[in-house]
């Protein structure tokens, strides 16, 4: 599973009273966020397992870039089909669908890696399998929120479904240090293919009740169609899209190329290194709100990634464990600063009825921005070096900076610090 469920555009005012913990008092909802926190967590498990791995059959930066790359390209072939069905399609159905296929994907991963068949490419192959049932799910995932929580707790449900995903983010990775540590990477795929079975019973468990939509059914085509016209029209949306790009394809370069920076600390110490990055993410998401009433939301952006800018750098000289462990959690705070305002502006700029799209092709520059990060980091990597590559992906972030003053992010109706901040990389 790869993101947490948005919000819809909602007024402040309509709840003066939220309760952060009503919405565990629902049983339904209740029973989605435990099945998500465990699915989560074996995604960063699996995400652990793959880049070490990746490590284990070849020290090459740019086939460990490339396990970033493979699981983020699929959101270049199917992340709009699969908006545009989220939007006309039964939610429920194609969620099973789309859980069985990456429970085929990780669980045939995890059987060939413990037999020992598998290979540099055929890794690859299987995690860009993963990532193609994970893009499938991500916009249909997005929007059940609303149908599984009443009204009035929706606030908190979405403040609670930010914190699960950080939780799971904070902790997984460095589970899955331990797990391979222990019985290898096979076992942490293995698991992960298990963590999908919460979420498997819930939604056929789930008595999910039609929604009139507020406008005629759309074929696929004419539905893609629909949502290109409205980027194409909108201004807002188009900024939001030209800032998530001049942020991914940079900004990725950390976590492409962590594996290799950290092989020296052992299958536990990168996955804490993930962890103190989640941590950092949970931290970032806590004092959100109250950076929100100090600065505009453009202010917020380019600040933090000033920040983002100056911690990559400093991966690359970094000289103690201790020192990145400091840098990591740092980043991580700035990454879900910039990651939660670029995703409260995609999802306030569209109407209710093209969310979904409007969410999916947010997801196709930031994923995408990120597979093409992933491989170029990679690739400069192997020619000038790891802390030269990290140098350049710094300077490429604070240039992409220069994007503000045409392109301002518009920020409407939703409290920022109830976005759940997504399954950016």
């Amino acid at each position: 599973m790869s993101g947490m469920a948005q919000a819809p555009r909602i007024n402040a005012s309509d709840h003066p009273h939220p309760k952060p913990l009503g919405a565990l008092r629902e049983p339904l909802f209740r029973a989605l966020w435990i099945a998500a926190i465990v699915s989560y967590s074996g995604t960063w498990m699996q995400n652990v397992g793959a880049a070490w791995l990746m490590t284990s059959l070849t020290m090459s930066p740019l086939l460990v870039g490339l396990v970033q790359a493979a699981s983020a390209l699929p959101v270049f072939l199917v992340v709009l089909p699969a908006g545009a069905l989220a939007d006309i399609v039964d939610r429920r159905k194609l969620l099973l669908l789309t859980q069985f296929w990456m429970v085929a994907a990780a669980g045939l991963l995890g059987v060939l890696t413990i037999l020992n068949h598998i290979a540099p490419w055929s890794l690859l192959l299987l995690t860009f399998v993963l990532g193609l049932g994970s893009v499938m799910n991500d916009p249909a995932w997005q929007a059940i929120t609303p149908e599984v929580v009443s009204h009035p707790n929706l606030h908190g449900a979405i403040a609670l479904n930010s914190a699960g995903f950080n939780v799971a983010r904070a902790f997984g990775p460095a589970l899955g240090g331990l797990v391979i540590a222990a019985m290898g990477s096979g076992f942490a795929f293995l698991l992960n293919a298990a963590s999908f079975f919460g979420v498997i019973v819930f939604l056929y468990q789930w008595k999910r009740i039609p929604h009139e939509h507020p406008h005629p059914k759309e074929r696929m085509l004419e539905a893609i169609r629909t949502g290109l016209r409205y980027v194409r029209t909108s201004q807002p949306m188009r900024a939001v899209l030209v800032r998530t790009g001049a942020f991914s394809i940079a900004a990725i370069a950390i976590l492409a190329l962590l594996p290799v920076v950290a092989r020296p600390f052992g299958s536990v110490g990168f996955g804490v290194l993930l962890g103190c990055f989640g941590a950092g993410a949970l931290l970032g998401a806590a004092v959100l709100p109250v950076v929100r009433r100090m600065l505009s939301i453009d202010a917020l952006v380019a600040w933090s990634t000033v920040v983002f800018a100056a911690t990559t750098f400093a991966v690359g000289r970094a000289n103690t464990y201790t020192a990145l462990v400091l840098v990591m959690l740092i980043a991580g705070g700035a990454w879900i600063n910039i990651l939660a305002s670029l995703n409260v502006s995609a999802q306030t700029t569209a109407p209710a009825w093209l969310r979904a799209r409007a969410i999916s092709m947010y997801l196709l520059i930031l994923q995408g921005g990120m597979a093409a990060g992933s491989a170029l980091w990679g690739a400069v990597a192997q020619h000038y070096g790891i802390p030269d590559s990290l140098l350049l992906a710094s300077v490429v972030l604070i240039v992409g900076l220069l994007a503000v003053p045409k392109y301002r992010l518009h920020a409407r109706d939703v409290p920022l610090e109830t976005v759940t901040p997504g399954n950016q990389l």
